[in-house]
């Protein structure tokens, strides 16, 4: 078959760029997206890379395509591993628009046809005062949302966090998480407060925060430390004192195929593991590594912070994940979310989704949103 590749990238706040793929065939468009903070560029360079042999193999066999496709994403960077993805997930698309068939059922078909969510209100909190994360989530928590994440620790970096300077940054990441519960009391008790940390402490620091987010009733405490071999021991350790508080530890967005997460899980690190559709290997990798995570007695929940394709895709692939608890979305970080998406895109109703319906993805791009609107 004859085919073409686009791909399109959209500036949607002072700190994101939402990349998507096409692929185009026979008047038929399957979508994906790539987007990966501050590498818009590089990875539409990669993209670029794969064209050629991508074409020339989805001209013979779009399966035989599919399976040379999954293959680069192996024991590659994330730059690489995102372009991968990112194709991947339109190639599905279009496979499974020209099966006529939901992407879902090219899976095998969903185990739920509504999906509950979690709101990050992270990106869209501006100005980043205690009151204004305070705001933000007493709105999601009004709109059904169980649970509300938050990255309050900006600045705090391992080699300050337990200096002066990061303790006080710390401080004021705790002023913002405080507030949260405090807006949260009492109407929205129930609602799960879940921290992000992005990687920000040291020992010490990571430590005494378990102790001092337990006292905020906070249930999810995610990537504390660097995710490195040497971190290791800590990370488990860490998973033990937080569970011990009434806390699940989470992390390994960033991991690439089964044999990134394979470590992790290997060594109990986690009680949440989270791949993301878009850096992972794309959808099947993902139904890999959420397999290897069940055998380990370990949670499955996307990564999904990100556009309106990263998170349709993630709805077909948590309607698949054996007792997937929560997928995250973005929350009111940028109108275009739903702009830049047809009216295939479910709206969030209560805290939970419908799956798309129609054939393939069933969410389609309004390109002409996207026209002339570059990274830069």
């Amino acid at each position: 078959m004859s085919s073409t590749l686009e791909v399109n990238s959209v500036r949607v706040s002072a700190r994101t760029v939402w990349t998507f793929v096409s692929l185009i065939s026979n008047g038929l468009r399957g979508v994906g997206e790539a987007t990966l903070e501050g590498q818009s560029t590089a990875v539409e360079h990669a993209i670029e890379s794969l064209r050629g042999d991508l074409l020339e193999r989805l001209a013979a066999d779009g399966r035989a395509a599919l399976r040379w496709l999954q293959g680069c994403a192996v024991g590659t960077d994330r730059v690489n591993a995102t372009a991968v993805s990112g194709i991947e997930q339109a190639l599905q698309d279009l496979l499974a628009q020209q099966a006529a068939r939901p992407l879902h059922e090219m899976f095998g078909g969903g185990r739920r046809a509504s999906i509950p969510l979690y709101a990050n209100i992270n990106r869209g909190t501006v100005p980043r005062t205690p009151e204004q994360f305070a705001t933000r989530a007493l709105r999601a928590a009004s709109q059904g949302f169980r649970g509300i994440k938050l990255a309050p620790f900006d600045g705090v970096t391992p080699g300050t966090a337990s200096e002066p300077q990061g303790r006080a940054l710390i401080d004021a990441g705790l002023a913002r998480v405080a507030a949260v519960r405090e807006a949260l009391r009492p109407a929205h008790r129930d609602v799960a407060i879940m921290v992000d940390c992005h990687w920000r402490f040291d020992e010490p620091a990571a430590r005494a925060m378990v102790r001092e987010l337990a006292a905020l009733e906070v249930r999810w405490y995610e990537c504390p430390v660097p995710e490195e071999t040497a971190c290791f021991p800590l990370i488990r350790s860490l998973r033990s004192m937080a569970n011990a508080a009434g806390m699940q530890l989470a992390g390994a967005e960033t991991m690439t195929g089964c044999a990134g997460f394979e470590p992790i899980l290997a060594h109990g690190l986690y009680d949440v593991v989270m791949p993301d559709v878009k850096h992972c290997g794309g959808l099947a990798e993902m139904l890999r590594i959420a397999e290897l995570a069940r055998r380990r007695a370990v949670a499955c929940s996307p990564h999904n912070p990100t556009g309106p394709i990263c998170h349709a895709h993630s709805l077909h692939m948590a309607s698949l994940i054996e007792d997937m608890p929560c997928l995250e979305v973005q929350f009111e970080e940028s109108e275009q979310f739903h702009r830049l998406a047809d009216q295939g895109l479910p709206r969030f109703r209560d805290g939970m989704s419908a799956l798309p319906s129609g054939p393939g993805l069933g969410v389609g791009l309004h390109l002409d949103s996207i026209a002339g609107q570059g990274a830069a």
